[in-house]
């Protein structure tokens, strides 16, 4: 009976009600939007590599490690020698190595000199390997192969020449040595779509005559002869490695950041994101924070809006009353009222968010690399859901209390 009351009630209201509702819809929209981006974001990062066990480089801070060798930020304090690379390479626990070389660019696009086991061993998104859209793998001495980002900002296709830049932000080009794309990368949503990538070789063949970060005057070796020179890198900025067993993958990183030879750091990928992760965790919290005010401040919108309408239901409750409903019944329906405009906010919140996600999956992607995945909701989330509902209850009580200690008189009474 009750409930029946309640829902004759609202609907007596549609208007106030479904303006309440639709608050409370839009703010639970947002707050579960916001913990989506939150976990897309986290799941983004943590898969922008996935399948390497180990990141090995010159010896300085693991998140500093992983955001030049990986996320193209920042630059490296130093190199690691080829010897080394070399030594490390033959150990029986590594299953298969990557350099990376780092350090040039092409209209503000990095350049990442590697070898052709780039494309076999680097995983993204839980396994996807890396595919071209079009054209082939580098075959030639000055081939290029470019992220997808890259061959659309800039217009580029296969067979188009490039000029790579010395440097991160240099005026100085390596003209003598233009470089023709051969491939162009699928979209991927990982830093690889905005890398220009080579061999190892042709970034040792780019500064035959550079040396020290500069080019040595009048000098300017014709191609020919850089092709017949052994182009043997003398060092790498960073390598991905995979190892045999993952029981093996603790030993081989002491074994690596002890190394004698010169100071070296191995990362696991894991680890340095969560460490990045916390780094930017404030922001996140803060974000959650404002998201998690405007679900309170809808359901104190909510508070108001029963309480403006107490007035104007005075003599509604005054009758029930006299019909012999107990205070009691006014206070549950009340509360009930609430928790019903809770439950359909909620509710109408879930379907607001995943309509979103259905359009905003594929544009956040493009654009950003931003993966959110369309998924059931999770624990955390049905507990938000649970969480506004009792909320609804709660903050009907001031109003319902109010209402339970109107006086018949006072609601009988018609004034003028």
């Amino acid at each position: 009976m009750i409930l029946r009351l309640a829902i004759g009630s609202l609907a007596a209201r549609a208007l106030t009600v479904a303006m309440t509702i639709l608050a409370i819809a839009l703010s639970v929209a947002l707050f579960l939007g916001v913990e989506k981006v939150r976990t897309g974001a986290k799941a983004s990062f943590a898969d922008t590599i996935s399948g390497t066990d180990l990141i090995v480089g010159a010896r300085s801070g693991s998140v500093q490690l992983l955001l030049y060798s990986v996320f193209r930020i920042g630059n490296a304090t130093n190199n690691v020698t080829w010897e080394s690379y070399q030594d490390i390479a033959a150990r029986p626990e590594v299953d298969w190595i990557v350099p990376i070389s780092l350090g040039d660019s092409h209209r503000q696009f990095r350049v990442m000199g590697t070898s052709t086991a780039f494309f076999e061993h680097y995983k993204y998104r839980q396994g996807r390997s890396l595919a071209l859209s079009e054209g082939v793998l580098m075959d030639d001495l000055f081939d290029t192969v470019i992220g997808a980002d890259v061959a659309a900002t800039l217009g580029y296709q296969v067979g188009d020449p490039i000029i790579v830049a010395h440097g991160i932000a240099s005026f100085t080009e390596h003209k003598d040595q233009p470089f023709r794309i051969s491939g162009i990368l699928e979209k991927t949503g990982t830093p690889v779509d905005r890398t220009v990538i080579v061999s190892m070789e042709a970034i040792e063949a780019i500064h035959v005559d550079w040396k020290s970060g500069a080019r040595r005057p009048g000098q300017s070796t014709p191609v020919d002869v850089i092709r017949g020179m052994d182009l043997t890198p003398s060092s790498i900025t960073a390598a991905l490695v995979g190892v045999e067993s993952p029981l093996q993958t603790f030993a081989l990183q002491r074994a690596i950041n002890e190394y004698n030879e010169e100071p070296l750091l191995a990362i696991l990928p894991g680890v340095a994101l969560q460490e990045l992760w916390g780094i930017v965790g404030i922001a996140e919290t803060a974000l959650l924070a404002v998201s998690a005010m405007v679900v309170v401040t809808a359901l104190i919108g909510m508070m108001a809006t029963i309480f403006s309408s107490l007035n104007e239901r005075r003599r509604e409750m005054a009758i029930f009353r006299a019909m012999g409903a107990r205070p009691v019944t006014i206070l549950s329906m009340l509360i009930l009222e609430a928790m019903l405009m809770a439950t359909v906010g909620a509710i109408l919140g879930v379907g607001l968010l995943y309509i979103g996600l259905e359009i905003a999956q594929p544009i956040l992607d493009n654009a950003f690399g931003l993966w959110l995945p369309i998924e059931a909701p999770s624990m955390r989330e049905a507990w938000v859901l649970v969480g506004v509902i009792c909320a609804g209850a709660i903050v009907s009580l001031v109003p319902a209390i109010r209402a339970y200690r109107m006086s018949l008189a006072d609601g009988m009474m018609v004034k003028t």
